[in-house]
């Protein structure tokens, strides 16, 4: 947090004006001001008694930027863990924007302009657990470290050519995948042992494989964790596919 500095009063006047010294009194213990030494420097001021965000709202580890009109990432405290830049005209995210930002949690960036992610802008964040990108303007997604939890790409511009092969085969402890809303014609497979809420309505997604969701050498496998999955608003009709749901808690969201 920033320092708060704060403001001495004057000396209350001696309430016996006898006690004043005479206007001519040499003897009086004041002393004479001294031109200031131009061989002497003044005191550089502290780190710390400036304002830990010019543009934001900064919160302990949080920082706050909504509504800010901003057009690019701000340059953030090295201690951020949680950012939120809702709402802004950011247009693009580039490499170093984060760099060092090594606890940072949490990316929420939803309803700006951002068309461009450079690829390594989110890849080399070792804490990053969420990213949030929804109501952009995107139409691909960059490489995601391995620490996310939860994605949200939703309403984007995202065809199934902007996803690199095996996006999320990585991603162990990703939980959330929301991606609604965009261009996307194939679910993105492998999808993790550890997903729990997927979200793929409103695309173009139009058939499937029997390995989507459970591995149809497995019989007897059972996925348990994920029983949230949104395929309504697609063309694809689900009654097509019935060996792609054996295993799963639930059956999919969507027209059968």
């Amino acid at each position: 947090l920033c320092l708060q500095i704060e403001v001495g009063t004057l000396a209350p006047r001696p309430k016996d004006p006898k006690t004043l010294p005479e206007l001519g009194d040499t003897t009086a213990g004041t002393p004479k001001l001294q031109p200031p030494s131009s061989a002497v420097p003044p005191a550089p001021i502290p780190d710390q008694a400036l304002p830990c965000c010019l543009l934001c709202l900064c919160l302990g580890s949080s920082v706050y930027c909504d509504d800010a009109e901003l057009e690019r990432i701000p340059a953030l405290p090295p201690d951020t863990a949680f950012l939120y830049a809702r709402f802004n005209r950011i247009g693009a995210v580039r490499a170093g924007d984060f760099s060092g930002l090594e606890k940072l949690k949490r990316i929420d960036l939803s309803g700006n302009s951002i068309s461009w992610v450079d690829a390594d802008a989110f890849r080399l964040l070792p804490s990053l657990q969420e990213l949030l990108l929804p109501e952009n303007r995107l139409t691909a997604l960059p490489e995601l470290p391995r620490s996310l939890v939860r994605l949200d790409a939703s309403r984007n511009r995202i065809p199934s050519a902007g996803l690199r092969p095996e996006a999320f085969r990585d991603l162990k402890q990703l939980q959330f995948l929301h991606l609604s809303d965009n261009q996307l014609d194939f679910i993105p497979v492998p999808l993790p042992e550890s997903l729990r809420s997927l979200h793929l309505q409103n695309n173009n997604i139009g058939t499937m494989h029997e390995d989507t969701f459970c591995d149809s050498q497995e019989q007897g496998q059972i996925r348990r964790e994920l029983e949230d999955i949104r395929l309504d608003g697609n063309p694809i009709s689900l009654s097509l596919f019935p060996n792609a749901f054996f295993c799963l808690p639930r059956l999919p969201t969507g027209r059968f």
